[in-house]
């Protein structure tokens, strides 16, 4: 069996990059279509504040560690700065501009203004998009379930305690309105 491709000439030295120049990148976010030219090595977290305008995701680490470039990806909480823009071509994704509806704030972020969640506000928007995400999974966390599901948001403001009470007002508000985490209004 031949190596060559099938155009016959050689594959490229180990190394070489497969893509040169910027790509159209397509991806729905927050329920709209939106599309912009991505260089093979962007970050998402880079394209959705430069290419789509979309400045609600923080860059702090740049390493996955800290937790503010989180959204969700195709519904699932995903670190923005680990990942490719390219990458993301097809997938729904959900900023912190999403979050809230036309008719005001998602009951996650009224329980974060309610029970004092943020100071500086860096970290809030991946903690709103966690908080949003394990309400999902799990309308009435514990405090050690969502000290667990946090764990990996970094905040050097608050010491988590507003926060914790901010997600446990979250799942109270949700209950008592009778409305769908899901769906969040």
């Amino acid at each position: 069996m031949s190596d060559a491709r099938p155009d016959d000439r050689p594959p490229p030295p180990v190394g070489t990059p497969v893509a040169s120049g910027p790509t159209l990148v397509t991806l729905r976010v927050n329920g709209e279509v939106r599309r912009g030219l991505a260089d093979p090595r962007m970050l998402l977290s880079d394209f959705l504040r430069h290419e789509l305008e979309l400045t609600g995701t923080n860059v702090g680490c740049e390493h996955g560690v800290c937790g503010a470039c989180t959204i969700l990806v195709d519904g699932e909480p995903a670190r923005s700065c680990l990942m490719f823009a390219v990458q993301a071509g097809g997938a729904e994704l959900e900023t912190i501009e999403g979050v809230a509806g036309a008719e005001g704030l998602h009951l996650v972020q009224e329980a974060f203004r309610e029970e004092h969640g943020l100071q500086c506000g860096f970290c809030t928007p991946g903690m709103v998009l966690m908080a949003k995400r394990l309400l999902e999974l799990d309308p009435d966390p514990s405090e050690e379930a969502i000290r667990e599901y946090l764990a990996g948001q970094i905040c050097r403001c608050t010491g988590y305690v507003g926060i914790v009470a901010s997600v446990r007002r979250a799942a109270a508000l949700t209950a008592s309105s009778g409305e769908s985490t899901v769906e969040g209004r």
